[in-house]
């Protein structure tokens, strides 16, 4: 798929989310992904069109139920969904958390080329991280656990904040060990047959 092709493509995805004016910055992204992926597997998916849905799309699928100003994806990885969640809300303050060097070196170049003023990067582990203050909504895509996840991140949670974490299926036995009250939200994402959930935890 040539750039132009791509670009179309993207601006038709955009649009029912009211995104298109940020295609420019997650072009620009997606390129950055592809090309840093070749020599240092930032993620498994190798076709740039694939990442485009499985990656960006599947991350702004979750703009809905942000919560608040200050936000952070833990386990950021290659930035998902923090990148294209902070490309798409300026008005938000994002920390993306990764222990990885070769992922942190990735982001600090993202955020460089795409000048997002909005996204602090940080290498630590979840569980060592300590903030100043804590976070309106913590975000994790890549916790295998609900329950593990709420363990290692309960500390960055602002009062009233809430976790969304973003899984494949419904995920039926975790949700039997959670002792918060949850509301999961399941959606689809153009271009992906998988199942996709969302689970919205309060503090």
């Amino acid at each position: 798929m040539n750039e132009t092709d791509l670009m179309l493509k993207l601006n038709k995805r955009l649009k029912p989310f009211g995104f298109e004016q940020y295609s420019d910055k997650l072009i620009l992204y997606l390129y950055l992904l592809n090309k840093w992926n070749q020599a240092y597997n930032l993620t498994a998916v190798r076709e740039i069109e694939t990442m485009l849905d499985r990656h960006i799309m599947d991350s702004l699928a979750i703009s809905p139920w942000l919560k608040g100003k200050r936000l952070i994806d833990v386990g950021t990885g290659a930035g998902l969904p923090g990148i294209p969640l902070a490309v798409t809300h300026p008005d938000r303050q994002f920390v993306l958390l990764d222990s990885n060097g070769k992922k942190i070196r990735f982001l600090q170049e993202v955020k460089r080329q795409l000048s997002l003023t909005n996204v602090q990067i940080e290498q630590n582990r979840a569980e060592n991280y300590r903030p100043a203050q804590g976070f309106d909504t913590v975000i994790s895509r890549a916790f295998s656990s609900l329950e593990q996840m709420i363990r290692w991140t309960r500390h960055l949670l602002a009062k009233q904040g809430i976790w969304l974490a973003m899984k494949g299926r419904y995920p039926e036995n975790e949700l039997r060990q959670l002792a918060y009250s949850y509301t999961v939200r399941c959606y689809t994402v153009e271009g992906i047959e998988a199942e996709r959930c969302c689970v919205l935890i309060d503090s």
